[in-house]
């Protein structure tokens, strides 16, 4: 059996790492990282397992795994049979589904995001006081001319996805929504998605209804995206 060990930094996408091996029923450790409370980054101590010293890392018999799509996409190919339920079968169209969803989560959903996390900042940032204005200023033309276009676009192309269909791949649950779950839970957090997004919604309540979900968020601890 190998051993695996989840290196997870609180409320980052390593939770989606966890949530995947519940998903498989694999035994792993977790060895837990704590953001620094004022820059919010991840501590020195994950740079000695992973040179970015980003989350997700993931030590599997002692090879170092990173990047979120690539460790999901490699765990899935070294279970083997196993990942047949997370997994549509190559060449059919919910594996072209599966793959655009893995891969659009991180490349083309989280850099809006990402900046309108910024600028969320940017309007609470303890500066002098005659800086805050123009701070604000700053925060509003970057959402108005990018985060916010491109967030309404994203927004707008998935609830219409999921109104064609239950799961991101098709029919079936897949690690394509394990994948999108921490961009839609920031997309949720962040104000880009909400009551006007019936389907997105209903999609969250229902990965979050998943055992292995919670288990997840059990071993884990909590996870919030601000």
């Amino acid at each position: 059996m190998a051993e695996i060990i989840v290196h997870h930094l609180d409320n980052s996408r390593s939770q989606r790492v966890l949530w995947l091996l519940e998903e498989l029923g694999l035994d792993y450790e977790i060895r837990q990282y704590q953001r620094d409370p004022k820059t919010l980054r991840a501590p020195d101590s994950l740079r000695e397992v992973h040179p970015l010293g980003r989350a997700p890392v993931v030590t599997w018999d002692g090879i170092v795994l990173a990047e979120s799509g690539a460790v999901i996409e490699t765990v899935l190919d070294w279970v083997g049979d196993a990942a047949g339920a997370l997994r549509p079968e190559v060449g059919t169209d919910a594996f072209r589904q599966f793959r655009y969803w893995l891969h659009y989560a991180e490349g083309s959903l989280m850099p809006p995001l990402l900046v309108r996390l910024i600028t969320q900042r940017m309007r609470h940032a303890p500066v002098p006081f005659f800086l805050k204005p123009m701070l604000r200023s700053i925060a509003g033309r970057m959402d108005a001319g990018y985060a916010g276009p491109e967030l309404k676009r994203h927004i707008a192309h998935i609830e219409a996805h999921l109104g064609a269909q239950p799961w991101f791949a098709g029919d079936s649950f897949s690690a394509a929504d394990i994948m999108m779950s921490y961009p839609l839970e920031a997309g949720t957090a962040r104000g880009a998605a909400g009551d006007a997004q019936p389907k997105i919604a209903d999609w969250l309540a229902r990965i979050r209804a998943r055992p292995a979900y919670a288990k997840a968020l059990e071993r884990g601890g909590p996870f919030t995206l601000l």
